[in-house]
């Protein structure tokens, strides 16, 4: 019996804090484990340097992703759609499963507002990967 492997995309509007965040820990927690997308309805140029360092200090180098356009096929293709604040410019589709975390936008603010994004963060991409990954036995 073979399980496909789940995907989820994480959409922010600019690609650049929450959603990168919840990506490398997604990708580092999961192991290989889930397919991992992030994307921004209005993209930044760059990656915001507080939550680089903020992910840093918990041994994650987001440092070389690049914000990247939502597109309507990266919603099609994820299992699971966590949107952060991006309001209407997410397309939906029947059978996805939308979740919308309310969390704090870290544009702009120093690393110690960041920390706690960045914890929350942690703690929700712990409990969602309980909920789509088998138990292994």
């Amino acid at each position: 019996m073979t399980i496909e492997k789940p995907s989820v995309l994480f959409v922010c509007v600019h690609n650049a804090g929450r959603s990168q965040m919840a990506a490398g820990f997604l990708t580092a927690l999961a192991q290989g484990r889930v397919d991992v997308f992030s994307a921004g309805s209005e993209p930044k140029d760059q990656i915001n340097p507080v939550a680089i360092a903020a992910m840093a200090e918990e041994g994650i180098d987001i440092a070389g992703n690049v914000p990247k356009i939502l597109t309507t096929e990266a919603v099609r293709q994820s299992d699971v759609v966590i949107t952060m604040g991006c309001g209407d410019a997410c397309p939906i589709f029947p059978g996805k499963r939308y979740e919308d975390w309310q969390l704090d936008d870290p544009a702009g603010q120093g690393i110690e507002s960041v920390r706690p994004i960045r914890d929350e963060i942690k703690t929700r991409i712990e409990a969602l990967l309980a909920e789509i990954l088998p138990v292994q036995a």
